[in-house]
């Protein structure tokens, strides 16, 4: 069984037309999931790009594969989905943004065990986000570039051309192809070529979490980042198409997901290091094989980004790395009615960077459960929301003297949760001398201004 994993960069549950949203058009990821599974309680454990993107890629927490925030590398000698299945006899790809080998954004990063395992074909850049001028290193330092055309697009073409490569050499060995995708991370302008008048922010719906005063510019930004999300699609149909051209539906796991959220005005807030639903609710799809168990189905699984790399290889019918700290799960898509289902997803954001940073956002962790969202501080409960009653989270019921059981309960969750992986709740400096990445850290605080 094949693997295609394709994830965009900052595009929530809610902006995808599977998931109930009238507004936007994603017929293809539409298709798959009516063919498939959608998880309906899918998140991004640490709601950030490098260290999510690290816990999908190795199945451990930020403490354990080393890229515990933004543009700090990852390290190279722990278990990796790819090293998996490349012991497996897989030939593995990655095609798209990486954002894993540290500062600068415009590194190289060359063959060997930077690469995570993906070693039989690359073409990567660190990180930018600039949708026109896409450009991107394979096996030597040399930087390709294909100016005035639209990322998402000639990655695709590179992920083609590969799949092409392996059909002409009549392999045997079956593949995993990653493809990352920038968009639709901000910047929303330019738009996505031929999707500039594609969604007239006037008609467009927003949440009640958004405030008045927001309205007209949130709407305008999310007419684009609909533009950028229904371009994806397209791409992801070309990816698709050529599975079905070449008879490789059946033997192929496809999966589209997404790094994280982003906040697009609800709250008032915008960007993403947020446990907020906007923020920390992924789309998750998958399609292929019998391990999915019934297709057409939604799913109500409690699943993590840390679990999707031992949950793959449990469904490619392969044994997850030991070192891996998220669960398998297969067992549970596989069998819906399957009895002690987890009951909650661990959150966290140990450290805070970028754009969070500079608006005071402090380092919390928290826990997703079926019905509650709950996070606090190293120091405090912070917020408590009940998502069944309140479903656009308007109401914090941190403080609610009706709920303290309640609160206690899920802090105490908090606690064995973490404990469990040996995640620590600790303040920024000390986290980040528990995870080795002190010097790094300070690198970064001072680069950043921040000191």
């Amino acid at each position: 069984m094949n693997l295609l994993f394709v994830f965009a960069d900052e595009l929530r549950a809610q902006a995808v037309a599977c998931n109930a949203n009238r507004d936007v058009k994603t017929p293809v990821l539409d298709r798959l999931a009516a063919e498939g599974v959608v998880f309906d309680h899918a998140y991004s454990t640490t709601p950030v790009c490098t260290p999510v993107r690290g816990s999908l890629l190795t199945g451990c927490w930020p403490r354990t594969h080393g890229a515990a925030t933004n543009d700090l590398p990852v390290n190279h000698e722990g278990p990796t989905l790819a090293r998996s299945l490349s012991a497996a006899g897989y030939r593995c790809g990655y095609v798209g943004k990486w954002h894993l080998g540290g500062l600068p954004r415009d590194r190289f990063t060359p063959p060997g065990p930077g690469r995570l395992g993906f070693d039989d074909f690359w073409a990567s850049w660190e990180c930018s986000h600039a949708y026109m001028h896409p450009r991107w290193h394979e096996d030597t330092p040399e930087v390709h570039a294909a100016p005035g055309r639209y990322e998402p697009e000639v990655q695709t073409d590179l992920a083609l051309g590969w799949l092409e490569r392996l059909t002409a050499a009549r392999t045997a060995e079956p593949f995993c192809l990653f493809v990352s995708y920038g968009p639709p991370h901000e910047p929303y302008l330019p738009a996505a070529p031929g999707r500039e008048d594609l969604y007239d922010p006037v008609g467009l719906t927003l949440p009640p979490n958004v405030p008045a005063e927001l309205a007209s510019a949130e709407r305008a930004d999310l007419a684009n980042y609909y533009g950028h999300t229904t371009a994806i699609d397209e791409q992801l149909g070309r990816l698709v198409g050529y599975l079905e051209d070449h008879d490789l539906v059946e033997d192929t796991l496809v999966v589209f997901s997404s790094d994280h959220g982003t906040m697009l005005g609800s709250h008032g807030l915008h960007g993403k290091q947020l446990p907020y639903e906007e923020s920390i609710a992924i789309p998750l799809v998958m399609r292929g094989g019998p391990a999915l168990g019934p297709a057409g189905r939604r799913d109500q699984l409690l699943i993590g980004m840390v679990d999707l790399a031992p949950t793959l290889l449990g469904l490619l019918g392969l044994s997850a790395d030991k070192r891996m700290q998220g669960r398998d799960l297969s067992g549970y898509v596989a069998d819906p009615a399957l009895p002690e289902r987890p009951s909650e997803v661990g959150l966290e954001n140990a450290l805070v960077v970028d754009r969070s940073r500079s608006k005071d956002l402090r380092p919390w962790w928290g826990v997703r459960t079926d019905r509650y969202t709950y996070a606090r501080h190293f120091e405090a409960p912070w917020l408590l929301f009940d998502n069944h009653a309140d479903p656009f989270q308007l109401v914090n019921l941190v403080d609610d003297p009706r709920l303290v059981e309640l609160r206690a309960e899920l802090d105490t969750t908090v606690y064995r949760t973490f404990g469990r992986v040996g995640e620590p709740i600790a303040p920024e400096d000390e986290y980040a001398i528990l995870c080795g990445v002190d010097q790094l850290w300070e690198e970064k605080k001072i680069a950043a201004g921040w000191q």
